[in-house]
């Protein structure tokens, strides 16, 4: 089969005036071939599909590929490169990029894409992504988890954690999480319409941020700056990452808890996300990262403290319901408190006094109970079924969540002491 080019130049030459022969002699062609592309006129080739080189040493890995395609069709080249790299096999990327590209084919052509870079040190990129997932310790359930991501947009460096929400005072949290892990803080942070950093437009169409976002940006010094609506490309540094994140590292793993997810995640940034070769740039992450660091501002040297007031009523158990979990006051507290929310922090106010500061709680209808709110009146909290609470203060589950194993011996002696109580009583 002639490629089109040549086929072109042999229309060419008969035109010109050429022979079949003629032609022949100067393309290196049968006479027959000449004649028969003269006959059939200017008609692209037809090309039949691209056959896949034997797999040579990837034949073993095949139908694992094969396999591991069928269950997550969108797992990267390079992520499968990795799992059968740790089953033995020592051949190169390309033949699996080949392979996978043979197995799971693009859908047509992509449009292209202005690319948009920026200086060392002047903007990152935020957002959630919504995943779902099965953890180990809750067999039977799935639960929608978020993950919080920001990306550096010059060094592409991400900074990810999962969490339960994407309300207000986690969002201020990774962003405190975010600054201390990249040391320092961009000039700007690029968010789309999540309703936690926009709340609207003046009328004159200028962006309203929430004033507790601002009140951040302030404390750092950044620049909070929304994307266009419906420009969800204008944060493709962050966006990208998403797919990657749930292509690369998310899909084909099980994870206990969310300690787990978090702890494999934090593994995986550190030895593969943030020191690989950057496929945009060129640049080896970390090594960018390490160039970019000294051109971030410095981080401030107080903590951030601003609050959120809000108006609370106080349960008959003695609990102030806030953000979805309960969180305890002292006995003969005022029906009506006043709560002031922090990005770490709850406080509880009676009359403007503070009577109750918690560390916030992670998930839904957890209880923190201090021990010292419930002194004067232990039985009236075990009867709303707490469980027993530690000096430390730690953070309990609602009733029935937990359920406490103790040794048989004890019921034993229990048993013991009532029988001898009744002999005792009997005499």
């Amino acid at each position: 089969m002639i490629q089109l080019g040549e086929l072109v130049m042999i229309l060419g030459l008969h035109r010109e005036g050429l022979s079949i022969s003629a032609i022949a002699r100067r393309t290196g062609r049968d006479p027959k071939t000449i004649r028969k592309y003269i006959e059939r006129g200017l008609e692209p080739p037809v090309y039949g599909p691209r056959q896949v080189g034997r797999p040579g040493k990837l034949r073993p890995f095949v139908d694992f590929i094969r396999e591991r395609l069928s269950s997550f069709p969108d797992l990267t080249a390079t992520r499968l490169l990795r799992e059968i790299r740790e089953r033995g096999y020592g051949g190169a990327y390309s033949p699996v990029k080949r392979l996978v590209a043979a197995l799971r084919p693009d859908n047509g052509p992509k449009p292209f894409e202005i690319r948009f870079e920026t200086p060392p040190g002047l903007q990152a990129q935020v957002d959630f992504a919504r995943f779902v997932v099965a953890f180990e310790d809750e067999p039977g359930s799935t639960r929608i988890i978020w993950l919080f991501s920001l990306v550096l947009g010059h060094s592409r460096f991400i900074f990810a954690r999962f969490v339960l929400h994407q309300d207000l005072q986690t969002l201020l949290r990774c962003h405190m999480a975010a600054f201390g892990a990249i040391g320092g803080v961009p000039v700007e942070i690029l968010y789309d319409r999540m309703k936690t950093a926009v709340t609207g437009e003046d009328s004159e169409g200028h962006i309203i941020y929430n004033r507790s976002l601002l009140a951040l940006a302030q404390h750092y010094g950044f620049l909070p700056k929304a994307c266009k609506p419906y420009r969800a490309k204008t944060k493709g540094k962050v966006e990208r990452p998403f797919r990657y994140i749930r292509e690369d590292f998310f899909l084909g793993r099980s994870f206990r808890n969310m300690e787990d997810l978090n702890r494999q995640l934090a593994d995986w940034l550190g030895t593969v996300a943030n020191v690989r070769l950057h496929g945009t740039t060129n640049r080896i992450v970390s090594e960018a990262f390490a160039a970019e660091r000294p051109e971030l501002q410095a981080l401030p040297a107080g903590p951030f403290d601003a609050l959120i007031k809000l108006e609370r009523r106080v349960s008959h158990d003695g609990v102030v319901a806030i953000g979805g979990n309960y969180y305890s006051v002292p006995d003969r507290t005022r029906r009506i408190v006043e709560v002031h929310q922090l990005a770490h922090e709850i406080r509880i106010l009676d009359s403007g006094r503070l009577v109750a500061c918690h560390p916030v709680v992670e998930g839904r209808k957890q209880y923190r109970i201090n021990p010292a709110h419930r002194q004067g009146n232990a039985s009236r909290a075990r009867s709303h079924g707490y469980p027993r609470q530690s000096e430390d203060g730690l953070t309990f589950l609602r009733p029935g969540d937990q359920v406490p194993s103790r040794p048989l011996a004890l019921y034993q002696a229990i048993g013991d002491r009532l029988a001898a109580q009744g002999a005792g009583a009997g005499s």
